[in-house]
C-alpha cells in the first residue's frame, strides 16, 4: 500500500487542510446530528448560566458593601445557588449527550474500517504490516472520539465565554478592558506556532506507536521461532528501542505543550495583576464599585480560561487531525480489486476450469506468470509441480480472484471471473494449505466455518470422512475444545486434518490443496491422505506438490518452471518423456525418503 507523505516534524497542516480533515471527522457525526444540536443547546443554556454568575456577585457584592441590605443578600445569594444547579444540570445533559455521540461514532468508525480492510486484496495485506492496520484500527479511531465530543464541546463553550465575557467588560469599563485585548494577540501567537509543533509531533506519535505495535505483533506471531532460536532478548531489545522511540517523541510533545501552557498563563496573570492595579485605581476615583471590580476580574478569568482554552483547542484539533489522517489515508485506499459495476452472482459450477495466455506479474514489468493456458474438465484432479518459486502457488491464486492477470483471461464453466462477484466465486471454493490456520476457538467452531449454518451432526460428518473425530472425542472436552491461537494446542496433523474437515463441510466444486501433507511425519500424511482422497471425490481439484509420490495418480500433471508450463502429461507420460519432471522424479524416488524436489 503506497504510504501517505508524512509532513516534516516543523511543519503545520495548512489551514485548508486542517479544516479537511476536522470536517471530515466531524461530518462522521452527522447521522447523530439532533443528539449533537441538543447537546450544544444545553450547553449554550450551561454558559449562558456562567455568564450571569459575575454579575450576580457584583450584586450581591454591593448589596453588602454599599447598601448593608439583608434581605437583598439573601435574594441573590439564593439566585446564585439556583444559577448554579441550572449550569450543573445543563452541563450533564450536554456531557452525557456528547460522550453518546462520541463513543457512537468510534464504533462505527471502528466498523468502517474494518469492513474497509475486508475489502482490500491480498496485495494490499502484502504491503502493509499487520501491526501498523491493527494501530490505526484501534489508536487512531480513538482520536476521532476527541475531537468529535470534548473538542467540539469546548469550542463552543469557550467561544462563547469569550465572547460574552469581553462584551460585558467593554460594557462594564472599556479603559480596562484594553489591558486583556493587548494580551489576546500574543496568545494567539503562541497558539499558532505551538500548534504546528503539537500537530507534526502527534502525527509522529502515531506512527512510532504503529512501529512499536507491529514490532510486538511480530514477535508474538512467530513466538515458537523466537523461542526455538533463543532470541527473546533480541526481540525485547527490538522491543525496548520502538519504545524508547516512542517515549522520546511523545516527551517532546509534552514538554512543547507545557511551555506553551506556562506562557499563556503567564501572560494572562500579568494581565489579572495589571487589570487589579488599574481596577482598584477607578475604585478609589468613584468610576467603578467594588461589585464591578469583583464581577470585571471574574469576566479576565473567563477570558484568560476561553483564550487559553481555545488556544489548546487549537493544539488538540491539530494533533487530532495529524492522527486521523493516517486513518482517512486508510479509508482513501481503494481496493485494487473490485467486482464489474452490476456483476452477477455465479450460478452452481460444475466446476470446468479454462486459463487462456494469462499472464501475471506481482510488480509492473516483472512477470511470475508468462502465458499460461490449460483447460480442467470438471472433477478432474490436476497437479502442479515443479521446484521452488516456478509459479505454482500464484496461479493457483489466481482461481479465487486474489489478484487479477495483467492479460488473458481466467473462466468457471465459461464465465469469466472478472464477470461475476467474487463473493460468490469464492463461496464456491474449498482450500486446504500447508499452513493451516485456525481461530482461537473451539474445534467445532473452526469447522462450523466452512458452512455457517451447518449442524453438529454434519460437523461431526465431516471430521470422521477427515480422520479427525477420533483424535477429536479423545479430547477431554471434545468438539468444544479450544485449538488456542492459530491451533497450537493441536499437532500438525490434526490441525491438517480439521481443516480438512472445514473443507469438506464446505462441500465446494472447487478444491485448492497447497503442499497439504509435506510437513507431516508418515503416520500423520497417511491419515490426512486418506481425508484428501475422500475429498477430492467428483471435485475439480488443484493439487500442488514437491512429493511428486502423492500425486501420481492426477489426471493430469503440468509441471511449471520459471512461471511457464514446460510439460503435461500423465505421471507415465511424463516418466516416458525426457525432461524435468522425469528429473525431479528420479532424484525424489532414489533419495532419503522425506527429501523434496
Amino acid at each position: 500500500m503506497p504510504e501517505a507523505s508524512a509532513p516534516s516534524d516543523d511543519a503545520a497542516l495548512p489551514p485548508q487542510r486542517l479544516w479537511t480533515s476536522l470536517r471530515r471527522i466531524f461530518r462522521l457525526g452527522w447521522p447523530y446530528r439532533y443528539r449533537l444540536l441538543a447537546a450544544l443547546a444545553l450547553t449554550v443554556l450551561g454558559t449562558s448560566v456562567a455568564l450571569v454568575v459575575p454579575l450576580g456577585l457584583r450584586e450581591l457584592v454591593d448589596a453588602v458593601f454599599q447598601e448593608a441590605n439583608r434581605g437583598l443578600l439573601d435574594q441573590l445569594t439564593l439566585a446564585l445557588i439556583a444559577l448554579f444547579v441550572l449550569r450543573a444540570a445543563a452541563s450533564f445533559g450536554g456531557n452525557y449527550l456528547l460522550g453518546w455521540t462520541g463513543e457512537r461514532v468510534v464504533a462505527d468508525l471502528r466498523k468502517r474500517v474494518y469492513r474497509h480492510l475486508h475489502r482490500q486484496s491480498l496485495r494490499f495485506f502484502s504491503n502493509s504490516r499487520t501491526g501498523d492496520l491493527t494501530s490505526r484500527l484501534t489508536n487512531d479511531v480513538g482520536s476521532v472520539r476527541s475531537a468529535v465530543t470534548d473538542a467540539l464541546s469546548n469550542l463552543l463553550t469557550q467561544s462563547l465565554s469569550l465572547l460574552g465575557s469581553v462584551t460585558l467588560m467593554v460594557v462594564l469599563n472599556w479603559r480596562l478592558s484594553l489591558i486583556i485585548f493587548l494580551v489576546v494577540p500574543a496568545v494567539t501567537g503562541f497558539a499558532v506556532f505551538f500548534g504546528r509543533k503539537i500537530r507534526a509531533l502527534a502525527r509522529r506519535i502515531q506512527d512510532r506507536l504503529a512501529d512499536t505495535t507491529a514490532v510486538a505483533e511480530e514477535a508474538l506471531a512467530a513466538i515458537r521461532v523466537v523461542k526455538s532460536f533463543a532470541r527473546s532478548s533480541y526481540e525485547v531489545e527490538r522491543y525496548d528501542e520502538a519504545v524508547e522511540a516512542l517515549f522520546g517523541t511523545a516527551r517532546y510533545r509534552v514538554l512543547v505543550s507545557a511551555l506553551f501552557r506556562s506562557s499563556v498563563g503567564l501572560l494572562f496573570f500579568a494581565a489579572l495583576v495589571g487589570i487589579f492595579w488599574y481596577g482598584g485605581i477607578e475604585v478609589l476615583a468613584g468610576r467603578l464599585t467594588e461589585g464591578d471590580l469583583v464581577a470585571f476580574i471574574f469576566y479576565a478569568f473567563n477570558i484568560a480560561r476561553s483564550v487559553g482554552g481555545l488556544s489548546q483547542l487549537y493544539s488538540t484539533f491539530n494533533s487530532a487531525a495529524g492522527a486521523t489522517e493516517r486513518l482517512f489515508d486508510l479509508l482513501d485506499t481503494a481496493p485494487d480489486l473490485q467486482d464489474a459495476a452490476d456483476a452477477p452472482a455465479l450460478p452452481r459450477i460444475q466446476g470446468h476450469v479454462q486459463l487462456d495466455d494469462v499472464t501475471f506479474a506481482y510488480e509492473a514489468g516483472r512477470p511470475v506468470l508468462h502465458n499460461i493456458s490449460m483447460d480442467v474438465s470438471a472433477g478432474q484432479t490436476v497437479a502442479l509441480v515443479g521446484p521452488s518459486g516456478a509459479g505454482k502457488s500464484t496461479l493457483v491464486s489466481l482461481i479465487p480472484r486474489f489478484y487479477d492477470p495483467q492479460s488473458g483471461r481466467i473462466t468457471v464453466d465459461g464465465h469469466d471471473l472478472r464477470a461475476v462477484t467474487r463473493q460468490s466465486l469464492r463461496e464456491q471454493i474449498a482450500a486446504v494449505s500447508q499452513e493451516v490456520n485456525l481461530f482461537n476457538a473451539t474445534i467445532r467452531e473452526n469447522i462450523r466455518y466452512g458452512r455457517l449454518d451447518a449442524s453438529d451432526e454434519a460437523i461431526e460428518e465431516a471430521a470422521r470422512a477427515a480422520n479427525a473425530h477420533e483424535f477429536i472425542v479423545d479430547l477431554p472436552e471434545g468438539y468444544d475444545a479450544e485449538v488456542g491461537e492459530r491451533g497450537v494446542k493441536l499437532s500438525g496433523g490434526q490441525r491438517q486434518r480439521v481443516a480438512i474437515a472445514r473443507a469438506l463441510l464446505r462441500d465446494a466444486r472447487l478444491l485448492l490443496l497447497d503442499e497439504a501433507t509435506s510437513s507431516l511425519d508418515s503416520a500423520s500424511e497417511a491419515l490426512v491422505q486418506e481425508a484428501l482422497e475422500r475429498l477430492v471425490e467428483g471435485r475439480t481439484t488443484f493439487i500442488i506438490a514437491h512429493r511428486l509420490s502423492t500425486v501420481q495418480t492426477a489426471d493430469r500433471l503440468f509441471v511449471l518452471d520459471a512461471g511457464r508450463i514446460v510439460q503435461r502429461g500423465t505421471h507415465t507420460e511424463l516418466m516416458q518423456a525426457e525432461g524435468l519432471y522425469r528429473d525431479l522424479a528420479s532424484y525424489q524416488f532414489r533419495a532419503p525418503s522425506g527429501v523434496n524436489g
